[in-house]
């Protein structure tokens, strides 16, 4: 188990739990010690609404994806950056030259963010016309244009095949190495599970049944019974 001590910032942390929404975990619905710490470490208190939790440092990606489909890769990482914009109504009606050095600023981050997750050059490309994969990856690049110190990825690997999976994971371990963020992991994919994650927590029907490092969690008989199966050990 997390001691009270332990650090927890900048690593990937876990949570097996077939079924669990990341919006469960801000309701109060599951809140392993770890999380809470997490919360207040980058300086979140309180419930918030979603417009504020974005402002206090949390950036999350959705278990079905939610892209406007409509927009191309640019514009959708160019709204995830919208909380962080200074210019306001009057800026961008008169098109005042406060608004367009802060318009071409967040374009440019836009671009830098595609390029960081691998869609270099799909600037222009519909959402909607993207491979399934790439739209995984234009949702983590919304959400870390949104500068969090907290990323939560709602089972960002479901449905891809194996080298699609290990690309994601291995833009994790980017995330956590080159930028510091700690990111949250709601999967039950535990092959990516234990592959990536620094801490794991697992539930079982509501219930946590183990919690600790990877090896230690993997080794749990409750963690074998209910997740790996008896052929894991």
């Amino acid at each position: 188990l997390l001691a009270s001590g332990a650090t927890i910032l900048g690593q990937i942390l876990a949570l097996v739990a077939l079924g669990l929404l990341v919006v469960s975990l801000l309701v109060a619905v599951v809140r392993p010690p770890w999380y809470i710490r997490v919360l207040h470490r980058v300086g979140i208190f309180r419930s918030a609404r979603p417009n504020e939790i974005v402002r206090m440092g949390i950036g999350r990606t959705f278990q079905n994806i939610r892209l406007f489909r409509d927009m191309t890769a640019l514009e959708n990482v160019m709204v995830g950056q919208h909380s962080r914009m200074r210019a306001g109504l009057v800026d961008a009606a008169l098109r005042l030259p406060r608004h367009t050095a802060e318009e071409k600023e967040v374009r440019e981050t836009a671009r830098r963010w595609l390029g960081y997750v691998g869609l270099r050059g799909r600037d222009d490309e519909l959402a909607r016309n993207l491979p399934y994969g790439d739209q995984r990856r234009l949702e983590i690049a919304r959400a870390l244009a949104s500068q969090p110190k907290l990323l939560l990825l709602d089972e960002p690997t479901a449905g891809m095949n194996p080298s699609e999976t290990g690309q994601m994971t291995g833009l994790f371990e980017r995330i956590r190495t080159e930028l510091g963020i700690t990111v949250l992991l709601i999967e039950h994919d535990m092959r990516v599970v234990m592959g990536v994650s620094d801490r794991v927590t697992v539930l079982d029907h509501g219930e946590k049944i183990a919690e600790g490092s990877p090896d230690v969690v993997r080794a749990d008989p409750r963690v074998i019974e209910a997740y790996l199966g008896t052929g894991a050990t």
